[in-house]
């Protein structure tokens, strides 16, 4: 499973350097139970299919999510509108287009559009009930979220 998660760490700490100029600092990550409840209050998926299927899915709080719109956007933003909705999606669009390109050796992926999903302490229903949910938690200064990533390969892919 290792070599699944280090490009999700390498390409998600690039993306925030690039994009909001933030070096961010990597928890240890941990397998999550698909039934836990987190205190999130915004969370953007990615669906993924082809020669695995899964999902990644970036989840923070209000605050956090407003932070990373102001630094993108160069205005404010006090509440959860459109702009913190986009910017979100985009940030696990571009890194799970960036794993994608790491991956290439191994598997033939195909990524979705984005999902946001938003409310205090929602949930994110997997893709599948086996799947073994990785969280990779990410500081940024005082703030923090986390990167969650499932990926099933298929048998004869990955092994």
């Amino acid at each position: 499973m290792e070599q699944y998660i280090q490009p999700f760490i390498k390409v998600c700490r690039n993306v925030f350097k690039e994009l909001v100029e933030v070096n961010l600092t990597v928890d240890r990550p941990y397998f999550s139970d698909q039934k836990a409840v987190h205190q999130w209050d915004i969370s953007a998926i990615i669906g993924l299919s082809g020669d695995a299927r899964g999902a990644v899915v970036i989840s923070m709080r209000k605050g956090l999510s407003l932070r990373i719109t102001d630094l993108l956007t160069g205005s404010s933003h006090g509440d959860i509108d459109d702009d913190v909705v986009d910017a979100v999606g985009e940030i696990v669009n571009i890194i799970a287009g960036n794993v994608k390109k790491e991956l290439e050796e191994e598997f033939r992926l195909i990524i979705s559009l984005p999902t946001i999903v938003q409310g205090e302490w929602h949930h994110v229903k997997w893709p599948s009930s086996q799947a073994r949910i990785i969280c990779i938690p990410f500081n940024m200064g005082r703030d923090m979220f986390n990167l969650s990533v499932a990926i099933e390969a298929f048998k004869g892919k990955g092994d």
